[in-house]
């Protein structure tokens, strides 16, 4: 459905709006102290503090967490900035913990609470001091009361006792840095937490804010306030969605039209990917891989294993993947069983220790080892993947890359995914080695379209995609260069 942006909601309620009941609000005693000095709130930012900020008959928060989900530049640090100011001069808040991914996002945050502090003179007078020291930045009043700003890390906060714990740019939030700074809470008897945060890049590094949604979204969300502006979609599902729709830009961004405007959007939808104009301007999700295998379904996968030693009918092919920030990398390789079969798996050293480890100082040598070794019918490796930076250097040392095509790599998906849970349950006939690290990357893993067919994704696939990768390029490999395979199935393709 397209909507124009004067049918939009913009600066209305999200389209996810979920809050405890409360009592009473002290919302608008934030709102009216933030506009005192000088922050005056738009109508979305007056909402959700107006919810998060509810009382319960006993005087406690109705919310123990709060979450705000929003496309950046919108304006969700002034609705941190006017807490903040309520926690330390109407609260009576001891402590307050601001913490954020990187220390100059941190640090950008309490410059902009320092300048209101210090601009509003009826605030700066109840100042005791206000602390610049690098790693120390914080206000404190003359009552003792302190707001902190640090960045994340897995022993920071640790050691503090807080009544508000506030978790800026969720979507980098880890299970590290929550065991940390959660029990700075356990002692104080009124403490919150806040999320705040555009989506989260995959479902991975952003497994917090993912439990978060999933309660949001369930029956019984508990006491968790939760507001969400990002469009009703996922990134793997982005041909449902139609990104030029103007309304749909002005109800995903509650500032559009106060300090977001449609032609900053427009230059913003022509220079980016449709996935980072999605997550970024949109809010749009990442697909939750809770259950896992989204692609192969895990009764197929888990009926294909067979984790006893197979010897390989010669010739075998490997493959080599790299993941798409570099971080690891990987090689498959694929044969042909005794039994008719074809297997992968990821190969083993010499100590019996997988090739798939970090970075990529490894690969060359490992490749030439393994090529001298079996002397493959194929070495693939895609050019354009993150693998391909490696072709030169694997070429000098004397390994014959096979390159694949985009094309190659749709008829890649296509191979593994027939064989090992094609319609024809009686020509499934990839088995694996039920390696963990292997079982792990189809469990998160997600296609995207290519062309007329479909390829693995390795930037939303929810787990470490690289094995997958290795054992697909293998496993084409082998079925495209050996001899007897390709010649077999060519005249079966006759008949």
């Amino acid at each position: 459905m397209t909507r124009s942006p004067d049918d939009a909601r913009s600066g209305a309620e999200p389209r996810v709006c979920r809050y405890p009941a409360y009592r009473y609000s002290l919302g608008d005693d934030a709102i009216d102290l933030a506009a005192m000095a000088g922050l005056v709130l738009d109508p979305w930012q007056q909402l959700v503090l107006r919810h998060a900020l509810g009382e319960r008959e006993d005087g406690k928060w109705s919310a123990f967490e709060v979450a705000l989900i929003v496309a950046r530049q919108n304006g969700k640090g002034a609705v941190l900035e006017a807490l903040e100011l309520a926690g330390l001069f109407l609260f009576g808040e001891q402590l307050i913990l601001h913490s954020a991914h990187e220390y100059r996002t941190a640090m950008e945050a309490f410059r902009r609470v320092r300048d209101l502090v210090e601009n509003c003179s009826d605030l700066r007078k109840r100042v005791r001091k206000i602390t610049n020291t690098n790693g120390e930045e914080g206000i404190e009043l003359r009552g003792g009361a302190r707001l902190k700003f640090i960045a994340r890390s897995k022993n920071a906060g640790r050691g503090f006792s807080a009544d508000r714990l506030i978790w800026d740019e969720a979507y980098a939030l880890v299970e590290d840095q929550v065991d940390a700074q959660m029990p700075t809470l356990s002692a104080r008897p009124n403490a919150q937490i806040w999320y705040t945060s555009s989506p989260p890049l995959d479902a991975v590094s952003g497994a917090q804010l993912f439990r978060v949604r999933r309660r949001a979204l369930s029956d019984e969300p508990g006491a968790l306030a939760y507001f969400d502006w990002g469009a009703d979609a996922e990134l793997d599902g982005l041909s449902k969605v139609n990104l030029d729709d103007r309304g749909l830009w002005a109800a995903t961004n509650p500032a559009y039209g106060i300090r977001i405007s449609e032609e900053a959007i427009g230059r913003e939808r022509a220079a980016m990917s449709d996935v980072g104009f999605a997550r970024e301007r949109l809010s749009v999700w990442p697909p939750d891989i809770a259950g896992g295998f989204r692609v192969i379904p895990e009764a197929d996968w888990r009926a294909a294993a067979d984790p006893r030693p197979v010897p390989p009918v010669l010739p075998v092919a490997f493959g080599l993947e790299m993941s798409w920030d570099r971080e690891w990398s990987a090689i498959g390789v694929a044969w042909k069983r005794a039994d008719g079969l074809r297997q992968v798996e990821l190969t083993r050293d010499a100590h019996d220790e997988l090739d798939f480890r970090r970075g990529s100082g490894w690969v060359v040598a490992r490749a030439k080892e393994l090529v001298d070794a079996w002397s493959p019918c194929a070495f693939v490796v895609d050019p354009g993947s993150p693998a391909g930076s490696l072709i030169d250097q694997l070429e000098a040392a004397g390994v014959e890359v096979c390159p694949m095509t985009l094309r190659d790599a749709t008829h890649a998906f296509g191979g593994l995914f027939d064989g090992v849970s094609g319609r024809d349950a009686a020509a499934r006939d990839v088995r694996h080695g039920n390696q963990p690290e292997l079982n792990a990357a189809v469990g998160g893993a997600l296609r995207r379209s290519l062309g007329d067919g479909f390829a693995w994704d390795r930037k939303l696939s929810a787990s470490n995609f690289t094995p997958l990768g290795a054992v697909t390029a293998a496993l084409w490999g082998y079925t495209s260069m050996s001899p007897e395979w390709s010649a077999y199935n060519l005249l079966e393709s006759v008949r």
